[in-house]
């Protein structure tokens, strides 16, 4: 089973962003040894609570500090740039580190002012053109444009020897088919819709169809926030701060474990944070005990092939021992 890291850079309360980004780059090099197989930097625009606004920087650091991992994007947001910048971009990070890139592409909004400011054309109504881009980005990675098309004399890919791995990142399902159409990985965020995750994986496997742009079989990854301890009551309380983040409002840095006990109410600490009877919750916790028997169902139910994990765990010592536990218990899966 494949395992993989989502990394948002979380700000620690009376902590900056260039401690966070320090603290990132380090979670790249462990989880290189800690066996997993992708780490993907998140993209957040102007968010107090985490340092990761732009994937491109955070992949060239990493790739100088590993040697191994595959490193990309969950996911650059393609409604605020152009195609042709993307694909340039990420052709540059693959010369970097030729063979281990992947973009992964997806769309997102923030406030309307932060979108605003994000435009380059603020004059002209902004359109949904997200199946063009992602087509476009896989027209100059692989120079598949038709030769009528009036981009088909571009080579972005003169001088490089590999190209990016190109993933759709969704979490309503609706991206599915775009994947499967394309025959490129999809990324389900199973910790954002959990009700879905089944169904809209299998319309992606159902529907996938092979093609020179991927791997010519379904690559299927689940995204799911999950953290991990020694004992079921350390595991279940490392989701707090994740829950008051959520309760408490998104622009501040990440709470601390002691500041969520102090603001959550009691059935807000309650909430269950273990998979029962296919059941996820937006937050899973468990033990090198209890991990496995959880996600293995899920796991085997939905078909993934990869699991993705997210945590917004700022306490060193408590990630590093996390993301040990959660690397042995998908280890051990086999699919």
């Amino acid at each position: 089973m494949k395992y993989s890291l989502v990394e948002l850079a979380p700000v620690t309360p009376g902590g900056n962003k260039h401690e966070a980004l320090d603290r990132a780059l380090a979670a790249a090099e462990e989880a290189e040894h800690l066996g997993f197989y992708r780490f993907w930097f998140a993209e957040h625009h102007h968010v107090t609570g985490y340092a990761a606004q732009d994937p491109a920087p955070l992949i060239a650091a990493a790739a100088q500090r590993t040697s191994r991992i595959r490193l990309g994007s969950g996911a650059v947001l393609l409604n605020h740039y152009s195609a042709f910048s993307v694909a340039e971009r990420f052709l540059m990070l693959e010369s970097l580190a030729p063979g281990r890139i992947d973009l992964g592409l997806g769309r997102s909004t923030a406030t309307p002012l932060i979108d605003h400011a994000l435009r380059r054309d603020r004059n002209s109504q902004q359109a949904d053109d997200y199946l063009d881009q992602v087509q476009e980005i896989i027209g100059y990675l692989h120079k598949a444009f038709d030769r009528a098309h009036p981009f088909a004399a571009i080579d972005l890919t003169a001088g490089i020897d590999s190209i990016p791995e190109v993933w759709v990142l969704g979490s309503s399902g609706a991206s599915a088919g775009l994947a499967a159409r394309l025959g490129i990985g999809y990324t389900f965020g199973g910790h954002i819709n959990p009700d879905l995750t089944s169904r809209a994986l299998r319309y992606y496997r159902d529907g996938f169809t092979k093609t020179p742009f991927g791997t010519g079989t379904p690559q299927a990854m689940l995204a799911l926030n999950i953290v991990a301890a020694d004992d079921e009551e350390q595991a279940h309380q490392l989701t707090w701060p994740a829950r008051a983040l959520r309760a408490g409002g998104r622009d501040r840095p990440i709470p601390t474990l002691e500041q969520a006990r102090a603001e959550l109410s009691t059935s807000a600490k309650a909430q269950p944070s273990t998979i029962v009877d296919g059941v996820i919750p937006p937050q899973i916790s468990g033990t090198p005990a209890t991990l496995r028997p959880q996600l293995e169902p899920v796991i085997r139910e939905s078909g993934a092939t990869e699991v993705m994990v997210q945590d917004m765990l700022t306490d060193s010592a408590a990630r590093t021992r996390s993301r040990q536990i959660i690397a042995q218990a998908l280890h051990a899966i086999t699919t």
